[in-house]
């Protein structure tokens, strides 16, 4: 196909054409089911934390320690960003489970104002990170758990179709 077809489809088609490729290049990879399957699941769970900057580093550097598939990881930690737009939606929610599940109410107003860098370094920061990053864990984990089977499921029925 010239790259002047492939220009002319829409947003949506592109997406399901790259995520189609992505998964393809997911299920081939020269490892053990168990292993992807982790790689994609540890990509999963470090995809909600709030660590921004430092999701993939993570993903990778616990793949490696528990020896899993790095590269599953990191392409899961980076599929996991098409849910950018959903993000700050996304934070909230696990911000007020995670304030649910150290006060066991609610909060009663969430209050944003503009942050300075400087802002971010001081200890008050944490009364908003503490929340969130356990509501992250909280949410991650059962997502995480289970992108794990039904990972290790495709990958696993994949194989015995090639094979047979």
């Amino acid at each position: 196909m010239s790259e002047e077809t492939s220009h002319n489809r829409s947003p949506w088609q592109r997406l399901r054409r790259w995520l189609a490729g992505l998964h393809l290049r997911v299920i081939t990879i020269e490892d053990t089911p168990h292993s992807i399957a982790l790689g994609l699941a540890i990509g999963v769970f470090f995809g909600f934390t709030p660590l921004l900057s430092l999701k993939t580093l993570l993903s990778i550097g616990l793949a490696w320690l528990f020896g899993c598939n790095k590269i599953a990881a990191a392409i899961s930690v980076q599929v996991h960003d098409l849910l950018l737009p959903f993000m700050p939606a996304i934070y909230l929610w696990e911000y007020k489970f995670g304030f649910w599940m150290l006060h066991g109410h609610l909060p009663d107003r969430i209050g944003f104002r503009p942050l300075a860098l400087l802002d971010l370094a001081h200890w008050k920061s944490l009364l908003l990170i503490g929340p969130t990053f356990l509501g992250s864990i909280i949410v991650g984990v059962p997502s995480a758990a289970v992108v794990y089977f039904v990972a290790r499921g495709v990958i696993e029925r994949h194989r015995a179709r090639r094979a047979a």
